[in-house]
């Protein structure tokens, strides 16, 4: 069998329920691996001259927001590409509490599985099918959307920081 489709739980040949269980075990592991990962640099940080920020009455405040604020921020993350790496991150550097992380990230991960299993795997198709028809045409399209939302959020930030009139 052929390596790539042994990585890929959405070409495996088994019934649906079986891939999204798959796909939530992978991002259960990437985004707790994330975490993970934040609350060492924050344990490394301890240990350094900026130890004085992270033990700073600001810091300790906003750490408390994040914690009682931040799980919806977790799991709606996994919506988004690329942004939930760094919710993820920043839950761990922050020290979220457990009993909020977990939850939020598990739904966060049920919701990633879905929507990978089936609006990402459709998507995956069509963009295989249009370059494998013409790369010129994949590539122009990819460069089209990617210009469309350049412009949007530059035009959303000139928006907000533009002086009021």
């Amino acid at each position: 069998m052929d390596p790539a489709i042994l990585m890929d739980p959405t070409k495996w040949d088994v019934p649906f329920p079986i891939i999204v269980a798959a796909l939530f075990v992978i991002v259960m592991g990437r985004a707790n691996a994330t975490y993970w990962l934040g609350r060492l640099g924050l344990a490394g940080l301890r240990h350094t001259k900026l130890t004085k920020l992270v033990n700073s009455p600001g810091y300790l405040r906003a750490t408390e927001r994040i914690d009682r604020y931040g799980a919806p921020v977790i799991t709606l993350s996994f919506f988004t590409i690329g942004f939930q790496t760094l919710a993820n991150l920043s839950a761990g550097a922050t020290a979220m509490k457990l009993r909020h992380y977990l939850p939020a990230v598990s739904l966060g991960s049920v919701i990633w599985a879905l929507l990978y299993a089936t609006i990402g795997k459709a998507v995956y198709g069509v963009l295989g099918f249009l370059y494998g028809s013409s790369p010129f045409l994949a590539i122009a399209v990819f460069v089209l959307i990617a210009c469309a939302i350049a412009t949007y959020v530059v035009w959303q930030y000139r928006r907000r920081t533009a002086p009021a009139a």
